[in-house]
């Protein structure tokens, strides 16, 4: 009984009668609270057990000793007298038990005196600390042999192999596309790559592995290291190596990394032994730094230069990116340097006349001097080398006679006329669009303008306005202040009268989503505005992940810039063939020779069937190489949207007038 204010109450029991039973019921426990098992037999077990392992070694030992006896001793036990032959008195019994025991605890197992059965005993142990130490040490020495080997910390020593230093964007297509040209190459024996960067080697493998998947004859090693210290590096032998690349960093503050990578490079190498070197730096301020530290042999690209110069001439060529696509990777059709078919002295038109499977666009001196589209009737010197576009070295035979054209089908060059005005729409802002500004002022015609939408932020407007001074009157740039991922903003804007639209995500920095997002977001409201247009205008947009190309929302005449890839591509063409080097940096270049996309009525006679030989040489004719066509017909319903290069000379086709012809040439 318990008292609350003048009453007394009855004092509640610890247990409720069941209804109707009789019998006790225990309430269930408080809610969150789990029953107690502080008393059960297991929990005692268990907390035995995590006391013996916290007192050590020797009561372990001991306690396992114990455990085996429990085990072994009866069941000898029950082995002798089980067994018809055992002996009939107790002492030979437990002699004999004692034998089983010995046997299988290793313990000797002597009968006798208790002295002969201490001293057997004493040796068992002997031969049994040692039996065990000596595995002890063995597994010990493979188990550190391992640990190092996943740590990647082991010096590969090959040869002729190829060296990648750095991890970024770039490394699945770079590690992909040594593999492929080694298929494509058709060599012998197993080609091997090696990845030399500072992540855990397990994470790396894992990433490529589901990245690229497999590799064919390829192996690729990987290493763990900082690519700039010296003893890292040597662990990759890069001296031996046929080649090195030096990808670039996510940010472009970090290209001084590169270049202590590349004076590592130049430690390690010396005089002696020169490597040659590929490799990329995304900002201004270290590239001279960069190519001062690789040296006469290295190669340093500009990433942020190229991507800007590939959009310009996407924006005025559109459908130029499918061909760019084909002329970098290994799985088409690619640049390949040749010995000269036939005899010395042969002119340049002569000897591409001469290979019926290939289109030659140029020369390699014998010094190393590369002439894109030269005059045809430039004269091979001993040790020239015929530069082609061709599936592969080994399709390329040269035949003779020459395979015929058609006089009949050759067009007439159109007079030279002037060009008009034109322009253009930058939906966004980053670190290229300076240089996007720059290069569409240096070929634009006279009295055209860029409008530029972007995020009116304080960076964003400084560098807009510097910009604008820099290009001046050759190039009006009019900001318009809005985000393009807004739909307001995209659909007040009137797409009638520009010549295309290039949409920019922002600079990847810390804390920002990815750049990628807000291309994509542009491209859908683009999308939705040219389905109510009347004029579809072609679209240009840079992406940074190559996955995202596969879910872009896709307008009329897109173009796609991934630049992480397309830098990993140049570089694998150029550790392939050095003097690439030189024929990129012209075919990238605003003025000089570079590839078009122009109508097919300017070289055949339209509406007819004609062979390529006759395109072929009508471009000779007007100063220019063709290495291939896009079919309108096909522009949609074929993975490569019409295009095909390097396409047999003796190859006939109907020519469509709204067919294009892929020229590598000089501008108009």
């Amino acid at each position: 009984m318990r008292t609350e204010g003048n009453k007394v109450v009855p004092q509640q029991r610890n247990h409720a009668q069941g209804p109707g039973t009789g019998r006790t019921v225990t309430p269930p426990a408080p809610p969150g609270r789990p029953p107690s098992r502080t008393g059960t037999a297991e929990a005692r077990l268990r907390y035995w057990f995590d006391t013996v392992l916290t007192r050590g070694t020797p009561a372990l030992v001991g306690w396992l000793a114990l455990a085996c006896l429990l085990l072994v001793v009866p069941v000898s036990a029950l082995l002798v007298w089980t067994d018809d032959r055992a002996p009939a008195s107790l002492n030979s019994r437990i002699a004999a038990v004692w034998r089983n025991t010995g046997q299988t605890l290793r313990l000797g197992g002597e009968v006798g005196p208790p002295l002969r059965v201490a001293l057997s005993v004493l040796l068992a142990l002997i031969a049994l600390l040692y039996v065990s130490t000596l595995v002890s040490l063995i597994t010990t020495g493979i188990t550190d042999k391992l640990i190092a080997l996943n740590r990647g910390h082991s010096t590969v020593l090959e040869r002729g192999h190829t060296v990648v230093l750095g991890w970024s964007e770039q490394i699945p297509t770079v590690v992909a596309e040594l593999a492929t040209a080694q298929v494509a190459a058709a060599r012998r024996g197993r080609s091997v790559v090696t990845v030399l960067a500072d992540r855990v080697k397990t994470a790396m493998e894992d990433e490529l592995r589901a990245a690229v998947g497999a590799t064919g004859r390829t192996r690729v090693i990987i290493r763990t290291g900082r690519p700039a210290d010296p003893t890292a590096l040597a662990r990759v032998s890069p001296t031996a190596a046929e080649s090195v690349l030096v990808l670039p960093r996510d940010n472009p503050r970090d290209d001084a990394e590169t270049v202590k990578t590349l004076l590592s490079l130049s430690a390690a190498a010396g005089d002696e032994h020169p490597v040659r070197v590929i490799a990329a730096v995304r900002g201004d301020r270290h590239l001279t730094a960069a190519r001062l530290a690789g040296g006469p042999r290295a190669t340093v690209l500009h990433t942020d230069d190229i991507t800007a110069r590939l959009l310009v001439q996407y924006a005025r060529t559109p459908g130029l990116s499918l061909v760019h696509q084909e002329l970098l990777d290994f799985a088409g059709h690619e640049f390949h340097t040749l010995p000269a078919p036939g005899p010395a002295g042969l002119t340049f038109k002569k000897a591409s006349a001469r290979c019926p499977a290939s289109c030659g666009v140029g020369l390699v001196r014998g010094d190393g001097t590369v002439l894109l589209n030269p005059p045809p009737d430039t004269p091979l010197d001993p040790g020239d080398r015929l530069l082609v576009v061709a599936e592969d070295t080994d399709t390329t035979h040269p035949a003779d006679p020459p395979v015929p054209y058609d006089p009949t089908a050759v067009a007439t060059p159109p007079p030279p006329a002037p060009a008009p005005p034109e322009r253009y729409l930058l939906l966004g802002w980053n670190r290229r669009a300076p240089r996007i500004a720059h290069r569409l002022a240096r070929g634009t015609p006279p009295g055209s303008t860029l409008d530029v939408v972007a995020e009116p932020t304080a960076t964003t407007l400084t560098a807009v306005r510097a910009a604008s001074e820099a290009v001046g009157h050759r190039l009006p740039l009019r900001h318009h202040r809005g985000d393009p991922t807004r739909p307001e903003t995209t659909a007040a804007r009137d797409l009638t009268g520009y010549d295309a639209v290039i949409v920019l995500g922002p600079d990847r920095r810390r804390g920002h989503d990815d750049p990628d997002d807000h291309t994509l977001v542009t491209l859908l409201h683009l999308r939705e505005l040219q389905r109510h247009s009347a004029h579809p205008v072609p679209v240009v947009a840079e992406l940074t992940d190559d996955r995202n190309h596969l879910i872009a929302p896709r307008a009329a005449a897109a173009d796609f810039l991934v630049s992480g890839r397309t830098i990993g591509l140049l570089m694998t063409q150029i550790s392939q063939n050095p003097h690439l080097a030189a024929v990129f940096q012209e075919l990238f270049a605003t003025d000089g020779n570079s590839v078009h996309l122009r109508p097919a009525a300017r070289y055949v006679a339209t509406g007819r069937p004609t062979s390529f030989a006759t395109v072929v040489e009508s471009a000779a004719r007007q100063g220019a190489t063709a290495i291939g066509y896009r079919s309108h017909r096909h522009a949609t319903t074929t993975p490569h949207h019409g295009v095909r290069l390097n396409p047999p000379k003796a190859h006939v086709r109907h020519w469509d007038p709204a067919d294009q012809v892929v020229v590598i040439g000089p501008d108009d």
